[in-house]
């Protein structure tokens, strides 16, 4: 191993029933620098920093860190070695407090069996205001919003002074500004001498974060440059071993009649008379920054929350939604923006979860149609192009990509005619993005429609026939296609409703 070598995989390989998840692969961090890691989901990124963080063993291969070859039990022998690691998949207590989230699993202790719970308050305030952050250290992270967690997740790796940070995807639910405070806080790490594994699929974070660049295909190492040595197409290129000609396949499809109108939709101290439109074989796209209440109100559109005034008419006919279950009845369907807390049930296979919402059409007279419930599972999945080694797969193991899919083939089960997309390519990489957008052109080619929320605006001005911008609460305009520019968003994006 070389000496300016924090850590060093050698010769790894990883297999799981069906799959070979890492195929030799070799892997080096330097001291104090910060090493991307690229590549499709399912080509064993998350895998390898699982092996890292001893959340999995390896078949074969050797790992050292410090010149010193190790053997990672778990990852509290990880912790004890150095490495922290911040998962995409949030990983939480939601009923415990802030305060015990950071200190879960290295309690201070006064002898050999009591927390010490002043010194848990006083280690919390004392990394709070190191870090710069203004939250209460008692409240409890159930009352947070993902883009809150995102942070407290970087505080609990920060926490444990860590040599070796692995982060994955961490900007993918937090605000620009604290996208600047963490390449801000990346940097002062660097120079106090820790190393950084950082995954994330955004090539603009990518080239402005690096050192060095490591591609990963099918569990492969493709090629490690120096980030100078590489641009982006090329990366792009060498993660999905294709040309992507077409990033957004957008097409021209004649608009039909209303299917959706929202009048004066509100929800007390959340967003206020709410008012758009949504027709036939539409792609209509919601953009703001993060709190702007975009979520929100699809939440309450969908039944999820409840909403306080304003009418809403499907189809032409005025409808009632309280709950999910009137507006699965009213031909809307929703993919969240947590696909982990709300989208799948990890430990059930992907059959079960593609057939959750629609065990109406597999039970008849108190009796479970099965080969008819396999059959129906398959087709969608097949059309969905969901890659799993089979239906009876536990959807936790799949790639982030895929279990999107999941989500989509569980509500096209049901049919619906309006389908409520947040953040639907989060998380993902650029080919399961383009499979995504392929999908929804197919969706809205049937004469359905489709609502997007997104952060990422080069996707809504790439796939969006019109575009709605809310700013704290409130709608404030709209843009057609040909009126859509990044700047025009933005400056919607950032002014007060008039």
């Amino acid at each position: 191993m070389a000496a300016e070598n924090k850590l060093e995989l050698t010769h790894i390989s990883k297999g799981f029933p069906g799959v070979q998840a890492l195929d030799d692969v070799s892997f080096q961090l330097k001291k104090g620098t910060t090493h991307v890691l690229c590549g499709e989901n399912g080509a064993g990124k998350s895998t390898l920093m699982k092996i890292i963080n001893g959340l999995h063993q390896q078949d074969s291969g050797d790992i050292f860190v410090d010149g010193k070859k190790v053997v990672i039990q778990d990852p509290l022998h990880a912790r004890k070695l150095g490495i922290a690691m911040i998962y995409q998949e949030l990983s939480f207590v939601p009923d415990m407090t802030l305060e015990e989230n950071i200190c879960l699993g290295h309690w201070p202790m006064k002898g050999n069996a009591l927390v010490d719970w002043k010194a848990v308050r006083t280690n919390t305030l004392q990394l709070l205001k190191q870090e710069g952050f203004n939250y209460p250290p008692d409240i409890k992270l159930r009352s947070l919003s993902v883009s809150d967690i995102q942070v407290i997740e970087i505080l609990k790796a920060v926490s444990i002074n860590a040599g070796i940070i692995i982060m994955d995807e961490p900007t993918s639910a937090i605000t620009s500004k604290e996208v600047e405070n963490l390449f801000v806080k990346i940097e002062a790490l660097k120079k106090r001498g820790v190393s950084i594994i950082y995954i994330s699929h955004k090539m603009d974070e990518i080239f402005r974060i690096a050192d060095e660049i490591t591609v990963l295909r099918d569990g492969k190492i493709i090629e490690t440059r120096a980030k100078n040595d590489i641009d982006e197409k090329t990366t792009i290129e060498l993660m999905v071993g294709r040309k992507i000609e077409n990033q957004y396949p957008k097409k021209e499809i004649p608009l039909g009649e209303e299917v959706l109108r929202i009048k004066d939709w509100s929800s007390d101290g959340v967003f206020q008379k709410v008012n758009f439109n949504l027709r036939k074989g539409e792609i209509l796209g919601f953009a703001g920054l993060l709190g702007a209440g975009r979520t929100e109100v699809m939440r309450t559109l969908f039944g999820l929350d409840p909403c306080t005034a304003g009418e809403i008419t499907v189809a032409g006919k005025p409808r009632r939604i309280k709950n999910v279950q009137q507006a699965m009845g009213a031909g809307l369907a929703m993919l969240s923006e947590d696909r982990r807390r709300y989208g799948i049930v990890p430990l059930m296979s992907v059959s079960e979860n593609v057939a959750l919402v629609a065990l109406d059409k597999f039970i008849t007279n108190g009796r479970w149609y099965k080969r008819r419930e396999y059959e129906t599972v398959s087709a969608i999945c097949q059309k969905m192009r969901v890659k799993t080694p089979s239906l009876d797969t536990k959807v936790y193991s799949l790639s982030g990509g895929n279990q999107q899919k999941v989500i989509l083939a569980k509500w096209m089960v049901r049919d619906p005619e309006i389908l409520i997309l947040d953040e639907p390519t989060r998380g993902i990489d650029v080919g399961a993005k383009s499979e995504i957008y392929q999908l929804m052109t197919e969706f809205v080619e049937q004469g359905k429609s489709i609502i997007m929320v997104s952060s990422e605006l080069p996707e809504l001005l790439g796939m969006c026939d019109r575009i709605y911008v809310m700013h704290e609460g409130a709608l404030t305009g709209m843009l057609n296609r040909n009126e859509f520019s990044q700047k025009a968003v933005m400056q919607l994006a950032v002014q007060s409703a008039g």
